[in-house]
């Protein structure tokens, strides 16, 4: 038994990566049919998902006392080169090749306005809430402001502007937070908020941004509009990338004064 172990946990050293992968399968496949078969398509995959993988992160740093969550588990090591910045500046590079500045265009100005307001309060109400927790400074408001407006825009501009790494991840929190939150309440605020219509989705998409959060959440409520409303989403972020580091940034510091 022993030997059994021994060698299963060399395996899982060697080939960490294909252990990852593995690992997340399953989960896609547990929270797929959860979705399906219990919450009868109300929550989307994506979203049972991402909260399992928490749960996951949270059990893995309480029971090792790390700072990696369930990467300081051995057999999950391959989960922080996953969950890494490599990672997620790839996926932002495929999402922004598929969108098309003539799509965006068919939004017509209420598209491009939702686009603005949209960045505007997520990041206003990320740095209210950072000052509320107690930060003073420009670069840590900011930070933390760009994490709400989207999970990928924090960690963008907290790079650029130096902010501390715990900073960074209160940052990717809030946008995972916003991204998960997305993902459930779509489908229960497409009704009463019209979301029928692809210019519907597209104001959507550029209000709330969080692509991933946007589209799982058209996906359980029309699967057609997911392109429309991912189209200003992934606008969004980019959007987000642009702004938040520097008009972001000087406003902050300029209300802040340091």
């Amino acid at each position: 038994m022993d030997f059994f172990s021994t060698t299963i946990m060399k395996i899982v050293g060697s080939y960490g990566m294909v252990t990852t992968f593995a690992v997340l399968g399953i989960m896609t496949i547990i929270a797929t049919y959860l979705s399906k078969n219990v919450l009868k398509g109300r929550i989307d995959p994506s979203a049972l998902a991402v909260i399992m993988a928490l749960i996951l992160a949270y059990i893995g740093g309480a029971a090792t006392g790390g700072k990696r969550g369930i990467s300081d588990v051995t057999f999950f090591a391959g989960m922080g080169f996953v969950g890494g910045g490599m990672w997620l500046n790839y996926t932002l590079i495929a999402t922004a090749y598929g969108a098309k500045l003539e799509e965006l265009k068919k939004a017509g100005l209420a598209g491009g306005l939702a686009l603005v307001v949209g960045t505007i309060i997520a990041f206003v109400v990320g740095a209210l809430a950072a000052y509320a927790a107690g930060y003073r400074d420009a670069v840590s408001l900011t930070t933390i402001g760009a994490g709400a407006a989207t999970f990928a825009v924090g960690p963008v501009t907290g790079a650029a502007l130096g902010a501390t790494s715990d900073v960074i991840a209160l940052s990717i929190a809030a946008g995972v937070v916003k991204s998960v939150s997305v993902m459930i309440l779509t489908p229960f605020l497409a009704k009463p908020f019209g979301l029928t219509t692809p210019a519907a989705a597209m104001v959507y998409g550029g209000l709330v941004g969080t692509t991933s959060g946007t589209s799982a959440g058209l996906a359980a409520t029309d699967a057609r509009l997911v392109p429309y409303g991912a189209t200003t989403a992934t606008f969004y972020t980019g959007f987000g990338c642009l702004v938040c580091p520097s008009i972001g940034y000087f406003a902050v510091l300029a209300l802040t004064g340091g």
